[in-house]
């Protein structure tokens, strides 16, 4: 995998594939590698040039060393997005999740040159008193060194991520709930140093008024992380912003519901209604 020294790290990042440059910005604690599944075979099937990464904290990443690290801001993880595209020779679209979609608008609003069109999933311009309770229990967890046992652990996540129309279906859900016993463990110092972003970001919401990117808003119905009325803020900030609703979609809905999210990105990314 290629590295792009600079800005305290070296990205550690993919590309395939011709065309427009599609970069794809993971959320929290998970690598670029994720988009994998999904979301890069129906871009390059459309002919799209795809770049994916492991942000700063995830490995293969080099992290910051010491209080670099713990320092980390939305700055930097904006820097290491803007870098790349100007790496593989951008404007690029951009797609992201959770606190990848944060990245992204961030992006869209401070190098709107770098941007062609923005899809922000699960997007968010703060976080509810709901969600600053649980980030602030998730990074207590790391701080006092308790690990949850990796059934409950697994439990736990399938419940806050998965919708209830994948919870129903017995085979699906032991499938997810394998798959999350296998991942389930401590958090890191990566996964923390994001946790910290997400913390102390704020209410950005009357900042995205100034985006003037086109931005496509996906929100998933069952999201309890992100519940859908936290995207639909930002598609209300930002001028012309489309705003979409995935069903039976949690928080990891771009997993749970592929084809209609692929549709979605497909059809904004080029010019569709």
């Amino acid at each position: 995998m290629p590295v792009l020294a600079g800005n305290g790290v070296d990205l550690a990042y993919s590309v395939l594939g011709e065309g427009d440059l599609v970069v794809l910005v993971m959320g929290t604690g998970a690598g670029g590698e994720v988009w994998s599944v999904h979301q890069v075979p129906a871009l390059l099937e459309a002919g799209y040039r795809v770049a994916t990464f492991d942000a700063r904290g995830i490995s293969p990443t080099r992290r910051p060393a010491g209080a670099a690290f713990a320092r980390m801001t939305i700055d930097d993880l904006v820097d290491d997005v803007a870098r790349l595209i100007e790496h593989l020779g951008g404007p690029a679209h951009v797609v992201g999740t959770s606190l990848g979609a944060r990245v992204v608008q961030e992006l869209a609003l401070g190098r709107p040159e770098l941007v062609r069109r923005a899809v922000a999933m699960a997007a968010h311009g703060r976080l509810d008193e709901t969600n600053q309770v649980l980030v602030a229990g998730e990074r207590q967890l790391f701080d006092t060194s308790v690990t949850l046992p990796a059934q409950y652990q697994a439990a736990v996540d399938a419940i806050l991520n998965l919708s209830p129309a994948t919870l129903r279906d017995a085979a699906k859900a032991g499938d997810w709930l394998d798959i999350l016993s296998l991942s389930a463990g401590p958090m890191d110092a990566g996964e923390r140093a994001q946790l910290e972003v997400s913390a102390q970001l704020g209410n950005r919401l009357a900042a995205y008024r100034a985006i003037r990117k086109p931005l496509l808003v996906v929100g998933f119905a069952d999201d309890r992380m992100i519940p859908a009325w936290l995207c639909r803020e930002v598609a209300d900030a930002v001028p012309g912003a489309r705003y979409v609703e995935v069903p039976d979609a949690g928080h990891f809905g771009y997993l749970e519901q592929p084809e209609t999210v692929n549709r979605l990105m497909l059809d904004f990314l080029a010019g569709r209604p």
